[in-house]
């Protein structure tokens, strides 16, 4: 009887489990949605929640893949993490998740209500989320706990520059898929900007998975050196994430110089030959080096 008893224990522990994980889903989204309420509610304060909820959710899913996944489906399962959360919380504070992102949004200067008083705000939300995420997994994962250093054999030089080349590419197509006004015009929104989001780290994260861990995000490199209280390896990612995001603003202006057109001149902007070379050398060159990183790190 004990023994027939301990599978319909573990099967109703599981159903509350997921009763009370239902419970704070609905409590969230109360807090993060307040304008399915009320339409003229304010969301200052609700963009800033969701940034840490999507923040964490983030990191959490990279810390548990990094402690206990198989490694070949971690970067996708990473990915599709992040997809699911910039179409949760997107349209309350954008979906950025990453501090990264929110620093090239304010150099790019899209819009004149995301301040640099924002991004700081914004920042300070993605990385409380990211170390509470690290630690959480730590806890829950103990004694094993996350890490961040470079992968040998490869050194803090080719780890730094992958993550420079991959937070630029995410932070790029960020830029073109989900703020230019010409891919994503405010009277006619594209609905896959997500997904490309979501693809750059599958394709980062296995590029560079192998040489620096693929963070790609100051969120992730706090959360991953937790045990460091960020100290460690954590400011040379999280520069080297910075500088990634700057280099993304310079190069989408570089291609988009219409951006900072008005929509008269836009309208009639033609764009010159010099700029399609551009675009067409940044696109070649990241799809080339992804693959020869794949090969050459044996990701494939």
């Amino acid at each position: 009887g004990e023994t027939a008893a301990a599978p319909l224990r573990i099967v109703l522990g599981f159903c509350a489990i997921e009763c009370m994980g239902g419970i704070l889903a609905a409590m969230t989204f109360y807090i993060t949605h307040p304008r399915e309420r009320n339409e003229q509610a304010d969301e200052g304060v609700a963009a800033l929640a969701c940034e840490f909820v999507g923040t964490f959710v983030l990191v959490f899913t990279v810390a548990c893949c990094v402690l206990c996944g198989g490694g070949t489906f971690n970067a996708t399962a990473i990915a599709f993490v992040l997809m699911a959360m910039v179409y949760s919380v997107g349209g309350v504070s954008g979906g950025h998740l990453n501090p990264a992102v929110s620093f090239a949004l304010g150099l790019a200067g899209f819009n004149e209500d995301f301040t640099w008083s924002k991004v700081l705000k914004y920042t300070i939300a993605q990385l409380s989320a990211g170390a509470v995420a690290g630690a959480a997994a730590c806890a829950l994962f103990a004694p094993k706990a996350v890490s961040l250093a470079p992968v040998a054999p490869f050194n803090a030089v080719s780890a730094a520059a992958l993550e420079v080349v991959y937070t630029f590419m995410l932070c790029f197509v960020v830029l073109n898929c989900a703020c230019s006004r010409v891919n994503n015009p405010s009277s006619d929104g594209n609905q896959s900007h997500g997904l490309a989001i979501g693809f750059v780290i599958i394709a980062g994260g296995y590029a560079s998975g192998n040489v620096s861990g693929g963070a790609l995000n100051p969120a992730v490199a706090l959360g991953l050196d937790i045990k460091n209280f960020g100290l460690a390896w954590g400011p040379v990612w999280m520069l080297a994430e910075l500088c990634g995001a700057a280099l993304a603003v310079v190069l989408f202006r570089l291609v988009r110089p219409d951006e900072g057109l008005n929509s008269e001149d836009a309208a009639r902007y033609t764009r010159p030959l010099v700029t399609k070379c551009a675009s067409e050398f940044l696109g070649t060159f990241m799809l080339v080096l992804t693959v020869g990183l794949n090969i050459v790190t044996g990701s494939v």
